[in-house]
């Protein structure tokens, strides 16, 4: 397979940054994408070039790492899939592929596709955590859940952090991560004492850090790979809307 790669470079914040083209021959289609970056950096390590950052690390759809928006798309054109786990196979022989990094007033540049996303742990610092001593798993009919309630709960807690709705959105807002992280916590009887401060932490710390707010366009769901429905941005207001009464009836 041979590939036209359009590939941002940015030395460091400060610099302007802009594409620079690559070509690439006999590509692997069984190669993942990130395979195929390492290829790249294969081929201009030998032509005494500076090779592209990119960050990656589990390489299973875990991690959240492999930040990239590839032709426009953050992750790629796959639904449910991060860059890790897309392969070459889905694109075709002599395409152009556009490499850009997440792009969002709170995720700056640091170089080539390398992002900082350290927005994200600190808004996770301010709440997203339980207080009480759990201690080892207890015996699961100690504190009955509702199916549904622990369903839901999982389910946002399948959130990875990759930041991928912030960039899908027009907003660059963060309200479908914080919204997942919240939820995981309301949904069970463990995330309760801590549940109004979490909550108006976690929301003052994403206003701090520059996320923009919600417009309900959707884009944050349609291209998360874990697919963390919306649902979660409207439990995150109720809860949000809750926690300010209470604290203003106190």
């Amino acid at each position: 397979m041979r590939l036209t790669l359009k590939v941002w470079r940015q030395k460091n914040k400060s610099d302007k940054g802009g594409f620079e083209t690559y070509q690439l021959n006999n590509v692997d289609t069984h190669a993942s994408f990130l395979e195929m970056m390492d290829v790249l950096n294969e081929q201009l390590i030998e032509e005494n070039k500076i090779p592209v950052a990119f960050d990656h690390d589990c390489r299973e759809g875990i991690c959240g790492a492999c930040s990239m928006v590839i032709n426009g798309r953050p992750h790629g054109p796959l639904k449910g899939t991060t860059t890790c786990q897309l392969h070459m196979r889905h694109f075709n022989d002599g395409e152009t592929i556009t490499i850009e990094p997440f792009r969002a007033n709170a995720f700056p540049v640091l170089k080539d596709l390398v992002v900082d996303r350290t927005s994200f742990e600190r808004i996770q610092q301010a709440g997203g955590y339980v207080s009480i001593g759990t201690g080892s798993a207890p015996e699961a009919n100690n504190i009955p859940v509702n199916k549904n309630d622990s369903d839901k709960a999982f389910d946002a807690a399948a959130c990875i952090g990759c930041g991928a709705c912030v960039a899908a959105c027009k907003n660059g807002s963060a309200m479908l991560f914080v919204g997942a992280k919240v939820s995981q916590y309301a949904l069970l009887p463990q995330g309760h004492p801590e549940r109004n401060e979490r909550v108006l932490n976690m929301v003052a710390v994403m206003d701090e850090e520059g996320f923009g707010g919600c417009t309900n366009t959707g884009a944050c769901e349609a291209e998360c790979p874990k697919e963390i429905s919306v649902a979660n941005i409207m439990r995150l207001n109720r809860e949000y809307i809750s926690a300010k009464l209470s604290v203003e009836n106190e």
